[in-house]
């Protein structure tokens, strides 16, 4: 079971010991990320990232941070989403004071040496690259335009080479000035830990961290009244694509009918996107359905990578999954199959410490409130056929409909005639 301590300072710790563990994570996470920038600094939060394993007033060189865990077999690493970043550290438990003291320091004390600044700007472009040149990647950046365009929930995590180009050393120290202070920040403790000692190593290590308000993420506009169809033209044998509608928020009580639909569709390789697309048609090696869901917004798609030659007979097809739950009521049997499934992976998933921190870590951070494992299953227990079929003819609306494509293929015309329910 977690157990929840705020500080004076405001800093909140979860911790979630787990009696039979044999490792233990230090995660610390910052509620910042991608929908919090502006236009010129797009990308700030994931270059930030970057420069916490440049060098510490303690370990200078960014290889001197790296041999802090490698010497002992840890495993470690930082990530940027939309919403927030974070900064781990997964050692046997018997390391667990070099993990918080790495961790610590990198989070506390990094340099942000302008030499590094200068020189990571290359790598982010090359990762940036990396993505872009990726379709099955790259379609879930695409999928985010179509959903939001120029707004920082539209905008790609890491930026663009622009951005990436012009921000500044200065901008960055500011940014964590901002947003790297107590009340925005949550260190999450999970495996072979003793509570009490975590508490007071924290104290000791985080007794400095930086006070103040942080700066909270603009408003999302949405406001879509018909189809939205962008193309992205990329001369390949094979076309991905994304089509979908725009969901429910994390809070909505309609979260897990989501979650549950998506399933449905095409979550698990007898769902019935993979048995249409894959199984019988033979026109997909991936399709996917999933929902998301943040604080702000939510959106459910089914993608795919298909040959281009069946792309306007696999968007049919996909339509057509769609429209059934609206007529047809799920089965008691496709029901318990999707929640028992869900709840399968949430268990299988939950099994290492990282995974826990992250699990109650996040919540607390982002809802302000935690559910246990116990809870959401009775969420998801309480979703009905009906439920499905209420949310299904509400979403599955051609006006409501957005598709993105990477594929090779000058406009979108061909696409939007046949975006549509029949």
């Amino acid at each position: 079971m977690y157990k929840k301590t705020t500080l004076k300072n405001g800093l909140r710790i979860i911790t979630v010991p787990q009696k039979e563990a044999k490792a233990a994570t230090v995660l610390v996470l910052a509620k910042t990320g991608s929908k919090y920038e502006e236009r010129e600094i797009s990308g700030i939060s994931h270059f930030l990232e970057h420069m916490l394993f440049k060098g510490t007033e303690k370990r200078k060189e960014p290889k001197d941070v790296a041999e802090v865990l490698d010497k002992v077999g840890g495993e470690y690493n930082a990530f940027t989403g939309e919403e927030y970043t974070g900064y781990y550290a997964k050692v046997d438990a018997a390391h667990f004071d070099i993990a918080m003291d790495w961790v610590s320091d990198i989070f506390l004390n990094s340099k942000i040496p302008n030499k590094e600044v200068e020189k990571e700007r290359g790598v982010i472009i090359e990762e940036i690259n990396m993505y872009n040149d990726n379709p099955m990647m790259y379609i879930d950046e695409l999928w985010k335009t179509v959903l939001y365009g120029d707004q920082p929930a539209g905008w790609d995590i890491a930026g663009t080479k622009e951005t990436v180009s012009k921000i500044s050393r200065n901008q960055i120290l500011k940014y964590i000035d901002t947003q790297y202070v107590a009340s925005n920040v949550i260190i999450c403790i999970a495996g072979k830990v003793n509570e009490s000692d975590v508490i007071k190593e924290i104290k000791k290590y985080f007794g400095k961290i930086k006070t103040g308000k942080a700066k909270d993420k603009p408003k999302v506009i949405e406001n879509q009244t018909d189809p939205q169809v962008v193309v992205s033209y990329k001369k390949m044998s094979q076309s991905n694509l994304a089509l979908g509608v725009r969901g429910v928020d994390t809070f909505h009580p309609d979260k897990y009918v989501y979650d549950v639909l998506a399933v449905i569709l095409g979550g698990m390789m007898s769902s019935r996107m993979f048995i249409e697309i894959r199984e019988k048609m033979g026109a997909a090696y991936y399709v996917r359905t999933y929902n998301s869901s943040d604080t702000d917004t939510g959106a459910l798609a089914t993608f795919a990578g298909v040959d281009n030659n069946k792309i306007n007979k696999v968007i049919e097809t996909i339509l057509k999954e769609y429209k059934k739950l609206c007529k047809t009521k799920v089965s008691d049997k496709e029901l318990k199959k999707a929640k028992d499934y869900i709840k399968g992976k949430m268990v299988l998933g939950l099994e290492s410490s990282d995974a826990q921190a992250s699990f109650y870590g996040s919540q607390e951070l982002l809802k302000g409130e935690i559910m246990t494992i116990e809870e959401m299953f009775k969420k998801i227990d309480k979703v009905k056929s009906s439920d499905i079929m209420r949310v299904a003819k509400d979403i599955f609306r051609d006006n409501k409909l957005n598709l993105a494509i990477i594929g090779p293929f000058e406009d979108n015309k061909q696409f939007k005639n046949i975006l549509k329910f029949k």
